[in-house]
């Protein structure tokens, strides 16, 4: 028998914590091989959730509940994931919103994905099956939707179709291994937080499409400009796609200098300065990817393997300049040659940025 906790964290949720809680113990007396806990973050409510919640408790022995300052989601997702692990020991730990947007009769289907070998499963609104509220108003709609497609392109994640819902089931190992990274966050991004520390390390992920309710009482929590603005800051500074290319603009900088001066300045040869330029550009590349790009995952093994990691760069660059020369003599073939410049940069933005970050991932900085 195996041993899960739902954590609801709450505030001013009065009219529809109490319906959930019973669903979800409902549910938890129909299945097998599981004992749910439920656990109650509320975050010192003014509306009477927490006595709601106690009051509960004397019918359900199974009901938890904590009450911690109001510091956001995270925060409160934090203190509970810590009350969790120290109390109940549990194999899983279930996110949920207390304010019944999340269908508790969809949890079953999460159990059986974490019985299948998924180590943490979201459920997604933005895959076939899977839906958010047709009376939203458009800017949310925008919002969420531009979020999650801004996160997936940042990362360059395109399988996650969901980063921002709170609807998950999460192994405790993943949990106590983002611990010290997910501390710093709070609000809406450290759902971000937790999915790019899963996926980093090696979690398997799945998805489960889910309708997203409209919620029948209370208000909602987000703030929009505070959420925007986080998660573009995480994004912008945790992926190794954005970092990735702008190690590659300064390698053009590297290449486009060395050239500038050794054939404008110095009038040396075209051929021994490009050659210089180019693999100039490569170590650069390599060294920045290394230690800052990839850096979670860099080269190890002593220096062997760290050349032949060097040499396999080197092949991959030696590609994209392939690539790079046979797609610019095609176009100017097809359309001329006054566009050239237009041509070079769909190039690299749309071929040679994309070929090179599966292939680097793929050969040299894998994942461990």
């Amino acid at each position: 028998m195996r041993n899960a906790v739902v954590i609801l964290p709450s505030f001013n949720e009065a009219e529809n914590i109490a319906p959930l809680i019973k669903k979800i113990e409902e549910i938890n007396k129909k299945l097998v091989n599981w004992d749910i806990n439920i656990l109650v973050v509320d975050s010192y409510s003014t509306d009477n959730t927490g006595n709601v919640v106690k009051d509960l408790q004397k019918t359900i022995p199974t009901l938890h509940i904590i009450e911690v300052p109001k510091e956001g989601l995270g925060k409160a997702y934090l203190r509970g994931f810590n009350y969790a692990i120290n109390k109940f020991n549990p194999y899983l730990i279930i996110q949920m919103d207390a304010d019944y947007q999340h269908d508790p009769e969809r949890l079953t289907e999460f159990f059986e994905q974490i019985q299948k070998g998924a180590d943490f499963v979201v459920g997604t609104r933005y895959s076939k099956g899977g839906s958010i509220p047709k009376n939203w108003a458009i800017h949310r709609k925008i919002l969420s939707i531009g979020a999650n497609l801004f996160i997936r392109l940042g990362f360059m994640k395109l399988k996650t179709s969901e980063w921002t819902n709170g609807y998950r089931a999460i192994k405790t190992w993943v949990i106590k291994g983002a611990l010290d990274h997910i501390k710093n966050y709070s609000g809406y991004v450290f759902q971000v937080a937790m999915i790019d520390y899963a996926l980093k390390n090696n979690a398997k992920m799945s998805e489960i499409p889910v309708n997203f309710k409209e919620r029948k009482f209370g208000i909602s929590k987000i703030n929009a400009s505070q959420y925007v603005f986080q998660i573009i800051q995480y994004v912008l500074t945790h992926s190794s796609f954005i970092k990735f290319v702008i190690v590659g603009l300064i390698g053009f900088g590297v290449d486009f200098g060395i050239s500038y001066l050794g054939i404008q300045k110095f009038h040396q040869a075209v051929w021994l300065i490009t050659l210089l330029s180019t693999e100039t550009a490569i170590v650069s590349n390599f060294i920045l990817n290394n230690f800052w790009s990839f850096r979670y995952k860099k080269i190890e093994g002593g220096t062997g393997n760290y050349l032949m990691s060097f040499l396999k760069f080197n092949l991959v660059s030696s590609g994209s300049i392939a690539i790079q020369t046979i797609g610019m003599q095609i176009l100017v073939g097809v359309f001329g040659r006054d566009l050239w410049y237009l041509y070079k940069i769909l190039i690299i933005a749309f071929v040679i940025i994309p070929y090179s970050y599966i292939l680097y991932n793929k050969f040299i900085w894998k994942n461990k």
